[in-house]
């Protein structure tokens, strides 16, 4: 054979080659696309509570990825992926391809086998208690199912997108973050069905002291506790034992220990007085505290401490239904008060109408009381829609209106990685996280005529540190005549030296760890502030006093921010909606050059 014809045999087989490539990328191509189609559909089977249709859904998704494996592990394509510099496309998309059939095969398959094992009504709490079985027993796969995935999400981790081509870089990066938000929902799902059942009794009975937040007086994590009650479960059957309030609690003597970086912020009152163990906005230590406060009072030892506020007791009541005030206490404390409430009047009637129509303060405590002792009695019973059960607590979670601490360590590790443990530190705690937390000084219930909106405001530095503008405005939206048209108990009457009507809060913002908080101005004026840190994070604090239709800006500056990941915001829930606070983030405005 002549050298011309062997060069025209090679030219002819890489020609061939790239024809069979080409072929096989565009099966890759067809298959991965038709795979990603499925997902919508798989998500509404299942937000639907379609088991069938899912189980389908799924073995048609599970098709299509292994039609792109199998294009992908091609003996010529694998022979591709050796060629220096444009090899490493083929490598990307055979691991994107084999990655799509990991978490089909691995994580969806097994999931949706467990959804269709779970009956979401037996999983409600009732009177006879809750079969906690399927959870502990779907634990295994749930698990299983979320290490495939995060072992895939790892893989393609690996993978330098920027030596790539465009069209193969884009779908890779698309797959880096579609897996790393389901990575994400997977672990928490398989720690969820790790602890959950032991949580709620399923291994002996449990007893959890609940604290329902008052959000008319804030306090750092929402407001101050008002009513206190023992929530206890027994294999998943629910009982509200116990009332009282944090008044009752009587004031520590001596006081509990605090540590010393949160007494120099929050002063020793943390320690002291119940209705203070939440002046901080780290859940863990007002769990502790509220544990060793109620054990020194009563005696009784709690596994730990549940915290929700009104709000997302109204979530709650949002499932389960209207809520018919049958205790002839309650009903007779005032006159014109709710005897039906809904998730739309559960706030208002909490936190303001009380205080309007009943005069002492012993008896609007009682009220509290006895509103969620109504509540938790129609939840344990059983009556709601189990799936908007859930999605209400899990809103509520989403919003840091419900906290949990665990007085186990084992269980209090796992939960300490997600923000319902409301940390102010570690896993569970964006690299560039923010705070802005709510400290009321009235001494009063005016946070309920308080509108704020918090904005992060980038700025620019010119060096190798970020710097970035905490925006909180505030405005008293109480009533001009509020002096005297508002309840003595609700503006304080002056009691603290704050005259009625005004109300004074201490705005306490947190930067990420390692940055300095450097300047604070209020209204345009430069202030003095107060500077701390709290778990290597700079914290700084201003007191804002508002009369009737005031409003007021506080600016507070971090620098020498270290982390280059988009930062995020967590702030006091209260009253408004959470996304109606926090406005979205203030891009810097560079000058080229300057």
């Amino acid at each position: 054979m002549t050298v011309a014809a062997l060069l025209s045999a090679f030219a002819i087989l890489i020609v061939a080659s790239a024809i069979w490539l080409g072929a096989k990328a565009n099966v890759v191509k067809n298959e991965l696309d038709a795979a990603s189609q499925l997902i919508p559909v798989l998500k509404e089977n299942i937000a639907e509570d379609q088991p069938e249709a899912a189980s389908h859904t799924v073995n048609q998704l599970r098709s299509h990825t292994a039609a792109a494996r199998d294009a992908a592990g091609d003996p010529l394509w694998t022979i591709a992926s050796a060629i220096p510099g444009l090899g490493a496309n083929f490598s990307a998309v055979a691991e994107v391809a084999r990655s799509a059939d990991d978490v089909a095969t691995l994580g969806v398959s097994p999931l949706v086998k467990v959804f269709g094992s779970l009956n979401w009504d037996n999983l409600l709490p009732s009177s006879s208690g809750t079969d906690l079985k399927p959870i502990q027993n779907a634990s295994p796969s749930v698990s299983s199912a979320a290490h495939a995935v995060r072992v895939s999400a790892e893989r393609l981790d690996r993978i330098d997108a920027s030596t790539l081509l465009p069209q193969v870089a884009a779908p890779l990066t698309s797959a880096k973050e579609q897996l790393q938000a389901v990575t994400g929902a997977l672990n928490a799902s398989a720690d969820a069905s790790a602890i959950v059942p032991g949580l709620l009794g399923a291994e002996g009975p449990r007893s959890y002291l609940l604290m329902i937040q008052n959000n008319a007086e804030a306090r750092a994590s929402g407001g101050i506790p008002g009513a206190l009650a023992i929530l206890s479960f027994d294999n998943g059957k629910l009982t509200l034992g116990s009332q009282s309030t944090a008044g009752d609690v009587g004031v520590m003597s001596p006081p509990l220990p605090v540590d010393a970086e949160q007494q120099q912020i929050y002063s020793g009152r943390l320690g002291k007085f119940m209705q203070d163990v939440n002046l901080t906005p780290d859940f863990p230590t007002t769990g502790r505290t509220a544990q060793a406060m109620w054990e020194r009072k009563t005696g009784q030892r709690v596994d730990g401490v549940i915290s929700m506020d009104p709000v997302a007791l109204g979530y709650i009541l949002d499932a389960t239904g209207p809520v018919k005030v049958s205790n002839p206490e309650l009903l007779s404390l005032a006159a014109g008060m709710p005897t039906e409430l809904t998730g739309k009047n559960v706030v208002p009637t909490l936190l303001s109408d009380v205080y309007a129509k009943i005069e002492k303060p012993q008896l609007q405590d009682a009220y509290f009381a006895g509103v969620a002792q109504e509540i938790f009695a129609v939840l344990s019973s059983g009556k709601g829609d189990a799936k908007g059960l859930i999605d209400g607590i899990t809103r509520g979670t989403a919003e840091g209106r419900v906290l949990i601490w665990s007085g186990a360590d084992s269980e209090q590790s796992v939960i300490v990685k997600y923000p319902l443990s409301g940390s102010i530190a570690g896993s569970s705690v964006h690299p560039a996280q923010f705070g802005v937390y709510f400290n009321d000084g009235t001494g009063a219930k005016m946070d309920y005529y308080v509108q704020r909106t918090v904005q992060l405001v980038k700025e620019c530095t010119g060096d190798e540190y970020g710097q970035i503008k905490v925006r909180v405005t505030s405005t008293n939206t109480a009533p001009t005549d509020a002096a005297n048209s508002l309840p003595a108990y609700v503006t304080g009457d002056g009691a603290f030296g704050i005259p009625p009507g005004t109300i004074q809060t201490n705005v306490i913002a947190y930067g990420p760890v390692q940055a300095n908080v450097e300047t604070a101005m209020v209204d345009g004026k430069k202030t003095d502030f107060a500077a701390h840190r709290h778990s290597n994070r700079p914290v700084g604090s201003v007191t804002v006093t508002l009369a009737p239709g005031q409003s007021s800006t506080v600016e507070l500056t971090f620098g020498k921010i270290v982390q280059h990941a988009e930062p995020n915001l967590v702030v006091t829930p209260t009253v408004q909606p959470v996304k109606d606070v926090i406005v979205g983030t203030k891009p810097a405005e560079c000058i080229p050059g300057k």
